[in-house]
């Protein structure tokens, strides 16, 4: 067989090809299913932190409008079933059926995270407002007083949770923020007072260790190429539930920023280890 008859015998085998159907809506829908079902187990193999928090729709950070979200668990939640599908085992919410995703929007630990967003108000300093959202609005629509409860994974048999809230603070024309972001017992999160701040949100930053009675906090007093907040303070409690507080001259975009920060370093080194902000 010569060269032309290669090519000739090569186009009827192609030509007698039929192609494949469209893929219909239903099969679309169900291989969607199955991908957000594996994604899980997928990702959490490549080490990217960056990517797992692209893919699964969870920031490890405030957002610039005010949103607060944190990072998804470790690992898988489940083993695959026999059709290679990863079932999501989220907690029982209080109607007694499975959360439909991390957050928890009714029960005892939604009303961990009001109860946060709550103290969290209550120690901003005389000589600054805290703006409240239209009423009306949903939780995701609020920018200047936000809330969340997230499951973050399962350590053994136990349910870990985090906290996390957000207030806008106001002063003149200027309006920043204060966070509280607090992890329960079990968490991953480290121990040594400045590799535990370094570790907020996987922003960097110049750090030093404040003395706060007994209790040694770790401060990040000026962060690194990331900006999105200004200062924040970190501890870990003798029974693991971790603190962080942090503030930032800015809220968002569309706002001037405040002239000063709401606290001194010493101050926000205290608020990581106040009792207020300890939940259990």
């Amino acid at each position: 067989m010569n060269e032309e008859e290669l090519r000739e015998g090569l186009r009827s085998e192609m030509a007698s090809i039929t192609p494949p159907p469209p893929l219909s809506t239903g099969a679309a829908l169900g291989a969607a299913r199955r991908t957000h079902f594996r994604r899980r187990a997928v990702w959490a193999s490549l080490g990217s932190a960056a990517v797992v928090l692209a893919v699964t729709g969870f920031a490890a950070v405030t957002n610039p409008d005010g949103h607060l979200y944190q990072p998804a668990g470790n690992g898988p939640l489940a083993s695959p079933d026999a059709s290679g599908d990863t079932k999501q085992a989220w907690p029982t919410g209080p109607d007694g059926r499975p959360q439909e995703d991390r957050t928890a929007r009714a029960g005892s630990k939604h009303d961990q995270g009001v109860h946060l967003l709550n103290e969290a108000v209550s120690v901003i300093p005389s000589g600054y407002t805290t703006p409240e959202d239209p009423p009306g609005q949903s939780a995701e629509e609020r920018t200047l007083r936000t809330h969340q409860a997230q499951f973050e994974n399962k350590v053994n048999g136990v349910d870990v949770w985090s906290y996390s809230s957000s207030v806008a603070v106001a002063q003149g024309k200027g309006t920043g923020r204060v966070i509280v972001e607090v992890h329960d017992a079990g968490n991953p999160l480290p121990t040594e007072p400045c590799a535990l701040a370094q570790n907020f949100w996987g922003m960097q930053g110049e750090c030093q260790v404040e003395t706060v009675g007994a209790a040694q906090v770790g401060v990040v007093v000026r962060p690194g190429s990331d900006e999105r907040l200004d200062q924040w303070s970190a501890y870990r409690h003798p029974d693991g539930v971790v603190v962080f507080v942090a503030q930032g001259v800015t809220l968002d975009e569309s706002r001037p920023a405040l002239t000063k920060l709401p606290f001194s370093v010493p101050q926000l080194a205290a608020l990581a280890v106040d009792e207020r902000f300890h939940l259990k």
